[in-house]
């Protein structure tokens, strides 16, 4: 489990990093323009992918109080995007010096609506990379929208064969 874990984290830093290359080097009017998808901007759709790694980090080291990183976030997209990296880095991080007993240790979490559950921390290292590739998906679309047409794959097999372009 650990070797899959390991693989999705370090593809999950590569396929951020490919979007938001792309998005970085929009206008900032591009990067904030309402389009329709679940969250109504690249910019908001990765400020929401932020919270997610956020928050789900913040269950693993066991905070009692949760930060909400758009309730007090105040930067451009690019502090936003280096935001969004570094925590990506630190789930890389956390998987490589992981054992195999902090990997299958079950976690007692509560949501942001105060339900309380408990997930072996595997789950819930799978739910964070899933939930990241679901919303590099809505980025590409929101791309599309804004007229882009040379966009990067993401997808994980372009990165489990190594290719760069």
């Amino acid at each position: 489990m650990k070797e899959v874990l390991m693989q999705y984290a370090s593809f999950n830093v590569w396929a951020t990093q490919r979007i938001t290359d792309i998005i970085l080097a929009l206008p900032e009017e591009k990067q904030k323009a309402e389009i329709p998808s679940s969250y109504s901007s690249l910019f908001k759709t990765l400020l929401h992918m932020l919270d997610a790694e956020s928050i789900w980090w913040q269950r693993l080291k066991l905070q009692e109080r949760l930060i909400i990183p758009s309730q007090e976030f105040a930067g451009n997209i690019k502090e936003l995007v280096a935001e969004l990296h570094q925590q990506s880095k630190r789930w890389e991080e956390w998987v490589q010096q992981a054992t195999p007993l902090s990997v299958d240790h079950v976690f007692q979490y509560k949501t942001l609506t105060g339900e309380q559950f408990k997930q072996p921390t595997w789950q819930m290292l799978l739910h964070v990379f899933n939930h990241a590739t679901y919303h590099r998906g809505q980025l590409i679309n929101m791309l599309r929208q804004l007229g882009m047409e040379k966009l990067p794959s993401t997808d994980f097999i372009k990165w489990a064969r190594g290719e760069k372009k």
